[in-house]
């Protein structure tokens, strides 16, 4: 069986932090995916939500490094939340745990941004990978 996914979407809120039990950090937003689709000679768009969770060494560097309006790529896998809520209804959601977060496109400021300045190791293209929790690499 298979579980996979791979989404471009852009940040709808900043992100919420948050510590396990454990002291691992967790990290959740959502995402926004805008379909395009033409009916007839007419074009159509649909907004789609969904909320990412991310885990350890990955949710303690998107926790810094992503906020509202980013444009994300995300690789993961789906999982499914279940609880019964206080007037005794099953409830359900399904979000995607992300393994890899990469920063498309970051938002456009009014003002000037200030400039951040990154350890020697992120020189020469290494700062990819502070968004995987794998080696692996996207494959696009």
């Amino acid at each position: 069986m298979l579980n996979k996914v791979l989404i471009i979407g852009r940040l709808t809120k900043d992100p919420v932090v948050r510590y396990l039990p454990s002291g691992s950090q967790t990290t959740e937003f959502s995402i926004a995916y805008n379909r395009r689709y033409k009916v007839g000679e007419e074009w159509k768009e649909e907004s789609h939500f969904f909320d990412v969770k991310a885990y350890g060494k990955l949710a303690e560097n998107l926790g810094t490094k992503i906020s509202k309006g980013y444009t994300v790529v995300i690789e993961g896998r789906l999982t499914q939340d279940r609880w019964t809520d206080k007037e005794g209804k099953a409830q359900s959601r399904v979000r995607i745990v992300a393994e890899a977060v990469r920063i498309i496109n970051k938002p456009k400021l009014d003002e000037a941004p200030e400039e951040e300045v990154l350890p020697d190791s992120y020189e020469h293209g290494e700062e990819e990978k502070l968004w995987n929790s794998q080696d692996d690499e996207i494959p696009f």
